[in-house]
């Protein structure tokens, strides 16, 4: 039985682009090894999870349900995942939820809903954790850039059943935190955490960081955009559902999270962060030691989706080549060849960089190491005609166990 490799690429699959002669960067990138891996493996579409309501996958929900946890039984909330990621404890009772540092005007319209995508939020957070309202902890820390993750613990009953304060677009007014059902819990907690956002918007206002950025032009940190509040539960880990030593290899805060509340080994690797200058080599580099002592190894790369949401389809179609050039890192010659693991290549969801966000469109897969498809190229369309044909994400799990 061979031993499993899924490397998925945040938000690689796109729309076609004029600039890019009507191609998406998938397809305009020059990627010898994943044509390579594709010719000599089998490829398909793969249907990123969602939930009804929602207009587009996110990514925690469609990670889960990829890795074969229906989130409509699993799922936690994104806070919660966040919350692992960041090294950020938690007992059940308490509430997480994840955060953009974002810029305001004095009417509360958003301007920018990752404050200039600041860096050094560290001082901020300091001031932000002196916060206490009725006796209530709040507890905020840094995942990484603009994102933070805030935790609530109170000694009253609290509830995740609370809406976004983020709405997700800029020109709006941050939303107020709003009750999802009648419960108490439920209208203290949206209570507590309105007074919170408030208290935070005028030290942040305040703080001479903030000062310091207007002064140079630049955007000011002046609010928390909170949203997926979560609360733990018990669900199973990975090797007990699937029966496969598992590990995770990611520098996002999130995939992080997720492989964590899966049970999954954090392998740590360094220079491994989730931006375009992540340590492409040494992921691989360490997903290959890896293997060695685990039956699954889960490999996360984030920035082609980050980019695409700043509608950057050039940088997306570079990192997708630098992508390609270090695949080779998981291999013993240092190049493909049929190995004692399997490999598939996909994406949690395609982002539009004509649009800035995620799309519903299939993604890309491609499996390497049983069978082949004789295809030319890795790309949304030429996957089009593999053996896999189209097949929901919950289905991937099953069909790799099946193909070892």
């Amino acid at each position: 039985m061979k031993k499993i490799v899924l490397v998925i690429i945040d938000g690689l699959g796109d729309e076609k682009i004029p600039r890019l002669e009507n191609k998406t960067p998938l397809e305009a990138a020059k990627t010898p090894n994943f044509d390579f891996l594709a010719k000599e493996g089998i490829c398909g579409l793969m249907v990123p999870f969602k939930f009804r309501e929602q207009e587009y996958p996110t990514s925690d929900v469609a990670h889960l349900a990829l890795l074969g946890f229906d989130p409509r039984k699993y799922y936690l909330g994104r806070g919660v995942y966040e919350a692992f990621g960041a090294g950020v404890s938690l007992k059940s009772g308490d509430v997480a939820l994840r955060v953009n540092f974002g810029t305001v005007d004095k009417n509360l319209k958003i301007i920018n809903r990752r404050a200039g995508r600041i860096e050094k939020t560290e001082s901020l957070i300091k001031a932000l954790n002196k916060i206490k309202i009725e006796g209530v902890k709040f507890y905020l820390k840094k995942a990484f850039g603009h994102r933070a993750v805030l935790r609530i613990r109170s000694k009253k009953k609290l509830s995740s059943a609370i809406e976004d304060g983020d709405p997700h677009k800029v020109g709006v007014k941050v939303k107020k935190i709003k009750p999802k059902d009648d419960s108490e819990s439920a209208k203290f907690t949206a209570k507590i955490l309105n007074q919170y956002l408030e208290k935070a918007h005028q030290i942040l206002e305040n703080h001479s960081l903030n000062k310091k950025r207007k002064k140079k032009g630049l955007l000011p940190a002046n609010f928390l955009l909170v949203r997926g509040a979560g609360m733990l539960k018990k669900i199973p880990s990975f090797q007990e559902k699937f029966s496969l030593k598992t590990c995770c290899v990611a520098g996002g805060t999130l995939y992080k999270g997720i492989g964590k509340a899966l049970g999954m080994d954090l392998i740590k690797v360094k220079g491994a962060n989730g931006k375009p200058n992540t340590n492409l080599k040494g992921k691989f580099l360490s997903a290959k030691k890896a293997l060695k002592k685990y039956d699954f190894v889960f490999l996360h790369i984030k920035a082609a989706d980050s980019l695409a949401e700043d509608g950057d389809f050039l940088k997306k179609k570079a990192f997708i080549e630098r992508i390609d050039k270090n695949i080779i890192y998981l291999f013993e010659k240092k190049k493909p060849a049929k190995e004692n693991f399997l490999l598939a290549v996909s994406a949690d969801h395609s982002t539009s960089s004509l649009k800035k966000h995620h799309i519903s469109t299939p993604v890309p897969i491609l499996i390497f190491g049983n069978g082949s498809d004789k295809l030319e190229v890795f790309s949304e369309k030429a996957c089009k005609n593999g053996k896999l044909k189209k097949f929901p994400s919950l289905n991937l799990i099953a069909i790799l166990k099946k193909l070892r």
